[in-house]
């Protein structure tokens, strides 16, 4: 599936406070935490728990969410198919993050061992 600018423009805009609910949701119902939940967003933003919310207060689009984010170095090991879109063929580079995030927390949501969510290296 191609990413349109148009779609682009929609992930720029929508704001985490009203997604994070969501997220929040899905890994509940599905037997999870919401520190597991902040683990990952941790993981892959360097966000504390206090970032979150000062995020969640301050009712930041999800442009704003990742510039002020510091992306994990091994965020690119996320690959795969997450809302009909192949992850590592998305050219921008904020949709790519903000699908990272959704890749991230549906694992989580799956059942998927946080090691492997959080794409620890096999020694």
């Amino acid at each position: 599936m191609k990413v349109t600018a148009e779609h682009n423009e929609r992930i720029a805009n929508m704001k985490f406070f009203s997604v994070y609910p969501h997220y929040v949701t899905k890994v509940e119902k599905k037997g999870r935490t919401v520190e597991e939940l902040h683990e990952v967003i941790t993981w892959l933003t360097g966000f504390d728990d206090e970032k979150i919310q000062e995020m969640i207060d301050r009712k930041v689009t999800f442009k704003t969410f990742f510039e002020e984010a510091t992306l994990h170095p091994n965020a690119p090991l996320i690959k795969g198919v997450i809302c009909g879109y192949r992850i590592e063929e998305i050219d921008n580079e904020l949709t790519r993050k903000t699908r990272y995030l959704d890749k991230l927390i549906d694992e989580l949501a799956k059942g998927r061992k946080m090691e492997k969510i959080l794409r620890v290296p096999k020694k």
